[in-house]
């Protein structure tokens, strides 16, 4: 049986958007067995983001548009970036073509953008502190983005992620060849500071000044404050199919638009996205909390991996 292709592109993005809060469970309860807890259940995102959907929304005194209008700007963006990379399939769906890597990247510095801007007209303390730390710490990690994407980019030939994904399929060795390693480490440490894992907050303990991602959503309730969680986990995800899908691992997808290779295709991205998250988990497990500070010399050497990465290319034929 053959699917659609617009199905097929449809299936991307709603896997994306259910697959995105297990995935944030699994590494909850991993993260609990490591502490020697027994910890959530790995549905429990679930019932938190249904609890929180049939709640009443809230606004601040004083509010903006921009307050109620962020979480759905910043929900279509993560809807959006899943049509654009290779979630499930190894060729490019229909509207694949529409957008390269850094358009992704773009669509997902848009939506953090709203959510910071959301978070600082509120008048709240804790969700202005936030935004204005986010804000801070993106400028270090988007040109490390940016660094990552123009080296990948060299080694394939091409900006385009189902070109840049084909690249290291079809040439394995591509996956050790030093420059690809060196960037693939660069936004392997991206992926933990923009998914708050490197370990400065805590997704799970007390509000406090240390938090960041937490914080943005401090003000906002009920399906707002849904949307962001789910966004969140969402995001997530979506930098996991590209550290995945793209530079890392890109087997497993479907190289034709039967329903088998597709069924196939969203279990190599449910098992390896698990994978993933277990090792992050660990990692975030791993080391004692560290200060604020500390986040600028984290991203720095990402930013350096990323700079050795592009001069090794050059250089020493990478």
């Amino acid at each position: 049986m053959t699917l659609p292709l617009p199905l097929i592109q449809a299936l991307q993005v709603l896997i994306v958007a259910a697959a995105a809060p297990g995935i944030n469970g699994v590494i909850a309860r991993v993260e609990a067995r490591l502490q020697g807890r027994r910890g959530p259940r790995v549905l429990q995102p679930y019932y938190d983001l249904g609890k929180l959907y049939c709640k009443e929304t809230l606004a601040p005194h004083g509010a903006s548009w921009v307050f109620l209008a962020a979480p759905l700007v910043a929900m279509t963006c993560y809807l959006t970036v899943p049509l654009l990379i290779p979630v499930l399939t190894a060729y490019a769906l229909p509207l694949g073509d529409m957008g390269d890597i850094l358009a992704g990247g773009i669509i997902l510095a848009f939506a953090s953008f709203m959510v910071a801007v959301a978070a600082a007209g509120t008048g709240s303390p804790y969700a202005q502190l936030g935004a204005s730390r986010a804000k801070t710490f993106a400028a270090i990690t988007e040109p490390v983005v940016l660094f990552v994407v123009f080296t990948v980019a060299l080694v394939s030939g091409t900006d385009l992620p189902y070109a840049m994904a084909e690249t290291v399929t079809t040439s394995a060795e591509q996956v050790v060849r030093p420059a690809h390693l060196l960037s693939a480490a660069a936004l392997f440490m991206v992926i933990l500071y923009e998914t708050a894992r490197i370990p400065v907050e805590t997704h799970t303990g007390t509000n406090e000044f240390g938090m960041i991602e937490e914080a943005r959503q401090f003000e906002h309730t009920g399906p707002y404050l849904a949307l962001l969680r789910h966004g969140s986990a969402m995001k997530q995800l979506i930098l996991f199919v590209i550290f995945l899908n793209i530079v890392v691992a890109p087997w497993g997808l479907a190289a034709d638009a039967g329903l088998l290779a597709v069924v196939l295709a969203v279990i190599a991205l449910l098992g390896k996205s698990v994978l993933l998250g277990g090792v992050i988990a660990v990692i975030d497990d791993s080391f004692a909390k560290l200060r604020l500070f500390k986040i600028t010399e984290f991203v720095a050497a990402a930013f350096m991996l990323a700079v050795l990465a592009v001069i090794t290319l050059y250089l020493g034929g990478g």
